[in-house]
């Protein structure tokens, strides 16, 4: 797993209004804390459903690879999944712009820009 890359996550169970089911995750986690340093891997879900009202908060990521359908990175819901939770992956790599605008949206939602 590196950073930038799409994975399948499973979020269940989920409590209350969390993001649940098996979806792709973003890695978000530097590549330096692999499987020897830490269990647990840093990620953002993606989700299918487009909301143009949260273009500051979520980045839209078009289908490509094994990405199939158009989807947001919902950065107001970061969470850190144990690595057995990972399925099959990667789905697809994001460029570099598009990681930075999630960076620039993930600082927007926690606050520090």
């Amino acid at each position: 797993m590196k950073r930038g890359e799409i994975w399948v996550g499973n979020f269940n169970p989920s409590r209350g209004r969390e993001i649940g089911k098996i979806r792709p995750v973003l890695i978000i986690q530097s590549d330096e804390l692999g499987e020897d340093i830490t269990p647990m891997v840093a990620i953002l879900p993606l989700s299918t459903q487009i909301y143009s009202a949260f273009k500051r908060w979520r980045v839209t990521i078009p289908a490509r690879g094994r990405l199939l359908k158009p989807c947001q990175v919902v950065t107001d819901q970061p969470r850190a999944l144990d690595r057995a939770r990972f399925g099959e992956g990667p789905l697809a790599t994001l460029t570099q712009a598009e990681m930075a605008a999630v960076e620039k949206s993930l600082l927007a939602v926690m606050g520090m820009l």
